[in-house]
């Protein structure tokens, strides 16, 4: 895949890359707030070695990262090394709900704030687009921020018992 701006992503590998990219350019560039949306991310390469490498190296000054999902049951059997890495860093990370939407009513996006997106408009194929693109990046903040209003905080970093 090639990793221009406005690149089409056309394949499951494709996305992939794309995501990976995408993190790896927002640790190098220094991006401060990162977004991640899909109803579960049972498909992204969340808990891959070099994916918290480089979530590492970006959360190393003043960063803030959100996920947003219709439920994060996926996220601590598919990503247990993720799960690991938020618990040491919970202080800049959100995990948001939104369990009023059906099941693939959450969009699929990766948003690095002023440097790029990567959002999937047809989830079951895996079609979308890798941008940097100023009216992508606003397009997918309105898609994150319609799921955001009726969200809640959930998915504590630890549980806390008797």
């Amino acid at each position: 895949m090639s990793t221009e701006p406005n690149s089409l992503i056309t394949t499951r590998n494709e996305f992939h890359a794309a995501l990976r990219f995408a993190l790896a350019e927002a640790a190098t560039l220094g991006c401060r707030e990162i977004w991640l949306c899909d109803n579960d991310f049972a498909d992204w390469p969340l808990g891959e070695r070099t994916v918290i490498e480089d979530l590492t190296r970006w959360a190393a000054s003043s960063r803030k990262l959100t996920l947003i999902a219709r439920h994060f049951d996926e996220v601590s059997r598919c990503h247990p090394r993720w799960v690991a890495w938020r618990r040491q860093w919970s202080h800049i990370v959100s995990c948001r709900s939104n369990n009023e939407l059906e099941e693939g009513g959450v969009p699929t996006v990766l948003l690095a704030s002023g440097v790029l997106s990567v959002r999937l408009s047809d989830g079951v194929r895996h079609r979308g687009r890798l941008s940097r693109d100023n009216a992508e990046e606003l397009r997918c903040k309105e898609l994150i921020d319609a799921v955001l209003q009726r969200s809640e905080e959930t998915f504590p970093a630890t549980t806390t018992g008797l």
